[in-house]
């Protein structure tokens, strides 16, 4: 499953609308994303499964591009 993570780029960061990021990541859960990206420090804001007509729509993003971690 593809989830798409919102977060700042560090943890010590306030979470300012401006200066979210995101990133896609195949896992089995959100717990499994957190898991995945925690060496990362970066500061999460929300975690969400991208699927069906979401999934379809956020492909066609220029930037789309789905990080497979181990």
């Amino acid at each position: 499953m593809i989830f798409k993570v919102y977060f700042q780029e560090s943890n010590k960061q306030v979470p300012v609308r401006e200066k979210t990021q995101t990133i896609y990541v195949e896992a089995d859960s959100e717990r499994d994303v957190r898991t995945k990206i925690a060496d990362r420090q970066y500061n999460i804001e929300y975690v969400e499964a991208v699927e069906g007509n979401y999934f379809e729509y956020e492909k066609q993003k220029e930037d789309f591009e789905v990080l497979e971690i181990e």
